[in-house]
């Protein structure tokens, strides 16, 4: 077998990405499947061979070992996965620390493909979502410092607008997504130097799909078989749309779309 390819999908969350992964899927020379736990099992292992296993890892100089561990874990992970070509989708790939990860271990030169919304639609499709469940939600702590599911994968987009070579990344709107999807596809094939495929989007399938009983929440990342934006009513109050808009001024001021 071929040695495998590694490209990144990260981003802000509710923005697309399981629709992307199981449109670029449908070319048999790639895997992009659900959310991945390839970046935090790299970052324990880290750690660990850094703190609680240092001592007896440098007694016995097992130091080359160690980092063979580290850089081991994503084809360990996709050690059954046919493709060449793995598209790992976890949206913390894109804080420094991270990404220095992928750098150190996985490749110097990362393609990352980097999906953006507004925060505002993007909490009103989780306040939606957790109502249909009958789950409690409060919008304004999306908003809190370094929280996930939002803001701490906010931060690691502006890492990237700030830190990064344009070479390693590719920004993607979620309205692109719906409303130029073949344009899109042709711009992450052109990003990544993949050969070309001709992708349908009609009749669309999740060809690997996750369990979202595991979440708790229904339909978590259900995809229609046609590409289509709903119409999620508005949760939130003129506060936190004012903070939203601040928000979304820094993010899509930084961006060239």
């Amino acid at each position: 077998m071929d040695k495998k390819q590694y490209y990144f999908l990260s981003g802000l969350p509710r923005t697309g990405s399981t629709l992307l992964s199981s449109l670029l899927s449908q070319n048999d020379n790639i895997y992009a499947g659900g959310n991945s736990p390839v970046c935090q099992l790299m970052w324990d292992m880290q750690i660990s061979v850094n703190t609680t296993s240092n001592q007896q890892i440098l007694a016995n100089n097992k130091l080359d070992i160690a980092n063979n561990l580290i850089s081991s874990i994503p084809n360990l992970y996709y050690k059954d996965v046919i493709q060449n070509i793995v598209v790992d989708k976890c949206r913390s790939w894109t804080l420094k620390p991270n990404m220095d990860l992928i750098k150190k271990y996985i490749t110097k030169k990362p393609k990352i493909v980097i999906l953006i919304r507004p925060i505002d639609e993007i909490i009103n499709s989780f306040c939606d979502l957790y109502s249909k469940n009958n789950q409690k939600y409060d919008p304004e702590r999306f908003l809190d410092e370094w929280s996930e599911p939002i803001m701490r994968s906010y931060h690691g987009i502006i890492n990237i607008i700030n830190n990064e070579n344009k070479e390693n990344y590719i920004i993607i709107s979620y309205d692109d997504i719906i409303n130029q999807t073949h344009n899109v596809i042709n711009k992450i094939y052109e990003f990544c130097n993949w050969k070309k495929f001709n992708h349908t989007f009609d009749n669309i399938t999740t060809k690997y799909v996750e369990d979202d009983s595991i979440y708790g929440i229904k339909d978590f990342h259900y995809v229609r078989p046609t590409i289509s934006k709903r119409n999620i009513k508005n949760y939130l109050s003129k506060d936190i749309l004012k903070i939203c808009d601040e928000l979304n001024d820094i993010l899509f001021k930084k961006n060239f779309l």
